[in-house]
């Protein structure tokens, strides 16, 4: 199982981006999905998350900008983020809880991480 996240780059302050994530690979479940984000020389923190019965939660920093969403169908993750500011800039990390197979535990994947970087 992959995830692969997609989406980031360089906006000015207020501006938009929509993150993407997306799983391949044999599996039976996707839990729960979302997003954390690490700046340099910062611990990794949680964006957003959504469960599978529609449930988000936020960072306190991000309420009322950013949105998350899923697609299971699509089998994906979005996180689309609105009135960007520059402490917004970080490596956007999606995870999704995964169960590979019935009877075996979910763990947790991991994407590879996309940069977000928001100029004054």
């Amino acid at each position: 199982v992959q995830l692969q996240a997609s989406g980031g780059g360089l906006v000015q302050a207020g501006g938009s981006l929509r993150l993407s994530c997306a799983v391949s690979g044999s599996l039976v479940r996707i839990n729960d999905m979302g997003w954390y984000r690490q700046s340099p020389g910062k611990e990794r923190d949680l964006v957003a998350s959504i469960n599978n019965g529609g449930d988000t939660n936020y960072a306190d920093s991000v309420k009322g900008r950013f949105t998350i969403s899923r697609d299971d169908a699509k089998r994906a993750v979005y996180l689309q983020m609105n009135s960007l500011k520059p402490e917004d800039t970080a490596v956007y990390i999606c995870y999704a809880w995964i169960r590979v197979r019935w009877g075996r535990d979910t763990d947790r994947r991991w994407g590879q991480g996309t940069q977000v970087t928001v100029s004054s």
